[in-house]
């Protein structure tokens, strides 16, 4: 089982987005004790609002639902859906590097299939 924190951010401005995502994280840290889940975003060189951006910019469209989690092999990804047209894609960003890992057209858009 992978853990991760939700942020879901549907036509918020990006000041709300900024106090949601950061409420979202201290609620799930708290609830779920996950507290090493905070400390691992905080290093995080990229920050969640710039994914969306990359994510966004990639896929030509706007982001629905982030998510930071950990991958298969270890490493921390924000997840990004993003709505393009009448398509909606899973966009995968480095925290690092701020760059796009992957990215796929979600067709049956099953909210986070297990494909990292």
């Amino acid at each position: 089982m992978y853990r991760h924190t939700k942020l879901s951010l549907l036509g918020v401005a990006v000041a709300v987005a900024v106090a949601t995502a950061t409420a979202g994280v201290s609620a799930y840290a708290a609830k779920a004790g996950a507290e090493h889940d905070v400390a691992a975003i905080t290093q995080a060189k990229t920050s969640l609002i710039q994914a969306i951006g990359v994510a966004e910019q990639h896929a030509s469209g706007k982001a629905t639902h982030a998510e930071y989690e950990k991958s298969r092999q270890g490493n921390w990804i924000y997840d990004v859906e993003v709505v393009s047209g009448a398509k909606v894609f899973d966009v995968r960003i480095d925290v690092d590097k701020g760059t796009v890992i992957s990215s796929a057209e979600d067709k049956a858009d099953n909210d986070h299939d297990e494909r990292d």
